[in-house]
């Protein structure tokens, strides 16, 4: 298959990018700074000569966004809510355009769009979308917004021929440098690897093989709409966080009070609402259609991951 992944550079777009090349795929990668084979200039704003990789192709998966891992201003809140717009919007004319059109457009969106609670999970028939919670920091609702925003313009898009699917990602979980797990992993080690503010809040979470599969298998679906890409276990901070310490053999991790928290993701030009917003997310879409996941609890998870990281830093 010819799979067009715009703003294909960050960490998913590289995980995606080496499995299905690996996979036998011709792949373009539409990006604001080309320079490997395989990528084509874009915007992520305006149509242009980009178009013609669409033309054709069997599958766009768009990636296209400011990087979450950032501290949430009014300005990086207003250009995230413009880059994922825009570039959804954009895609959805070259489709529309395309004399031929492709079969199936992924469209990524994020497991924040759902509430921050605990009493139950969140999948896409029952769970409860964010915005209105009592007690929770006012911008919180802003990264909702975001969310919705994004998958509307999908929804909006004028492509009859084209099946469209909004993969409403938890934190994908990978060995390779600068990820999540990459952070979390660094803290842990450190000894900083303790709960959060107590430590209730859920941790929503999917292994990057288990992402390529479900991406994988949404192609190959009849699924369209909103789909959930979360491992079916989600679980308390303190808890992902002692599996993680286990899975590294740190003894102890230091627990942290909200103000360390924001201390510390002040330091490392992030936002707290990354560790402390409850997301507890389940793939009953996913799970109801079949998909069968290979690393469906944490512990297991962290175990191959930390693995992986080894291995890649012994060279084998």
């Amino acid at each position: 298959m010819k799979i067009v992944i715009p703003g294909g550079t960050g960490q998913v777009g590289g995980i995606l990018n080496r499995a299905l090349r690996a996979a036998g795929h011709e792949v373009v990668v539409l990006t604001r700074r080309p320079g490997r084979e395989g990528e084509v200039w874009w915007d992520g704003a305006t149509r242009g000569a980009w178009e013609a990789a669409v033309d054709g192709s069997d599958v766009v998966i768009n990636l296209a966004g400011r990087s979450v891992s950032c501290r949430y201003t009014p300005d990086n809140l207003r250009e995230m809510m413009a880059s994922r717009v825009d570039s959804a919007r954009v895609v959805g004319e070259a489709i529309a355009a395309a004399a031929r059109p492709p079969r199936v457009w992924l469209q990524m969106s994020t497991a924040t769009v759902y509430a921050h609670r605990f009493d139950a999970p969140n999948d896409e028939a029952t769970g409860v979308v964010g915005g209105t919670e009592a007690g929770v920091p006012g911008y919180w609702a802003y990264s909702v917004e975001i969310a919705r925003a994004w998958e509307r313009a999908q929804e909006e898009a004028a492509t009859p021929e084209t099946r469209k699917v909004a993969l409403r990602s938890a934190m994908v979980m990978s060995p390779d440098r600068g990820g999540v797990f990459d952070v979390l992993l660094w803290l842990a080690r450190l000894g900083l690897g303790g709960p959060v503010a107590g430590g209730a809040q859920y941790v929503s979470w999917i292994h990057d093989r288990d992402f390529v599969r479900a991406v994988e298998f949404l192609i190959g679906s009849d699924l369209s709409g909103p789909v959930n890409l979360a491992a079916p276990a989600p679980l308390p901070h303190r808890a992902f966080m002692r599996a993680l310490r286990a899975a590294w053999g740190v003894p102890v991790g230091l627990p942290a009070t909200k103000w360390m928290a924001e201390l510390g993701a002040f330091a490392l030009r992030s936002d707290t609402e990354l560790l402390l917003k409850s997301r507890r997310v389940v793939p009953g879409r996913l799970l109801d259609a079949g998909f069968a996941f290979g690393h469906d609890e944490w512990r297991g998870a962290a175990d191959d991951l930390v693995r992986r990281v080894r291995a890649a830093r012994a060279g084998t």
